[in-house]
């Protein structure tokens, strides 16, 4: 998927951390950051309206997903591998579970 590995290309030109292209846990850690503040920002919604998205919210949300899209990018760059091809093998790895009726469940290699 060529968009993914533009954005992941884009990304990585703003990259500033230590050790940048040896340092898995820089943008791992950041990305469980993130995504905890889009937790954060999904609790709110619940907790102070009522469970309802209001314009406000949703672009909050769209800062803290794209904050947690950036770490994904330098997750996949520190491991070597490109957004566009982790995004076809997960694409790949859910429709051969849709064809084999096995969406919902548990595990890994189901």
């Amino acid at each position: 998927m060529k968009d993914f590995d533009v954005y992941q290309e884009l990304a990585m030109s703003t990259a500033v951390y230590p050790q940048r292209g040896n340092n898995l846990a820089y943008p791992a850690l950041g990305l469980n950051g993130e995504a905890g503040e889009v937790a954060e920002k999904v609790k709110k919604i619940l907790r102070d309206k009522g469970g309802l998205l209001d314009e406000e919210t949703r672009l909050a949300l769209k800062k803290e997903l794209g904050d947690v899209l950036w770490y994904v990018a330098a997750m996949c760059t520190e491991a070597g591998l490109s957004m566009g091809e982790v995004a076809e093998h997960n694409i790949s790895k859910l429709r051969d579970r849709q064809n084999r009726s096995v969406l919902h469940g548990s595990g890994d290699e189901r």
